[in-house]
């Protein structure tokens, strides 16, 4: 959309397939989350072009973002926990503060740096202000290419 360039989306389930055939040659491109592919990357087996986020990665200092070619670009993979409306506040106060003190243990963090990922550790408001903000901007993005639900 940010670009004008024309390519076919060919839907895979999954990674695992579509790595395949990025590697096989019987496709040329392919978006993917760091995690699925950073051992390709690092075996030599994949070259990546460029990441995605909106600043160039730390477990992959040396390759450009899409953002520096293309100002105002960002996609990202993110995940996150949510819950039924109705758990108490309480209960989400409790689970949020686990949780972030889960994700600044060296370990972890270690670990999902070495699979390519970063944690964000935020409030729940926060959180369902990232997903609001996502929902519209990949709005914009579906309404654009014209896609329709099968």
């Amino acid at each position: 959309m940010m670009t004008g360039i024309n390519t076919l989306h060919v839907p895979y389930r999954g990674s695992a397939p579509a790595l395949t055939d990025l590697i096989g040659g019987q496709v040329q491109l392919m978006f993917d989350s760091t995690p699925a592919s950073i051992g390709y990357i690092r075996a030599g087996t994949l070259r990546l072009l460029a990441v995605t986020t909106s600043s160039r990665s730390e477990a992959l200092p040396d390759v450009p973002s899409l953002g520096d070619f293309l100002p105002g670009f960002e996609s990202s993979t993110w995940y996150g926990l949510g819950a039924p409306r109705s758990t108490p506040v309480h209960v989400i106060e409790k689970l949020n503060r686990e949780i972030s003190i889960a994700l600044v243990d060296p370990k972890i963090k270690a670990r999902l740096h070495d699979l390519g990922g970063s944690a964000l550790v935020d409030s729940p408001d926060n959180f369902g202000k990232l997903i609001a903000d996502e929902t519209e901007k990949w709005a914009k993005v579906v309404k654009f290419s014209g896609a329709k639900p099968d």
